[in-house]
């Protein structure tokens, strides 16, 4: 076959990439499909896998009785690890602590 002899042991990336440096969307139009398919799975699956293996670790037997809102919380500040290190929550505190009480009183 032709493709094969001029791609040997391509990865799937290498492949779409050459199907996508022709421009013309009607070269391998299955294949170019396939391809991308293939290619999103990969990193959608690990994504759910990593979302399950952060809740693993928050549901405890301590933690059973969690309300749903609180435990969607818990997971993702979890999940999102790099977003909550970068975050500085004294501000965050001191922000909250220096608004105006909002109770009304009577």
């Amino acid at each position: 076959m032709l493709l094969s002899s001029r791609l040997p042991e391509k990865t799937p990336d290498e492949l779409l990439q050459f199907i996508v440096s022709y421009g013309d969307a009607s070269v391998f139009p299955n294949l170019r499909i396939a391809l991308q398919i293939l290619l999103t799975i990969a990193t959608s699956t690990a994504s759910c896998e990593r979302s399950f293996s952060k809740l693993k670790l928050i549901l405890s037997y301590l933690r059973a009785s969690m309300r749903q809102k609180r435990l969607c919380d818990l997971a993702l500040l979890s999940i999102e690890k790099a977003v909550t290190e970068k975050t500085d929550f004294n501000e965050i505190i001191n922000t909250f602590a220096s608004l105006k009480a909002r109770k009304v009183h009577f």
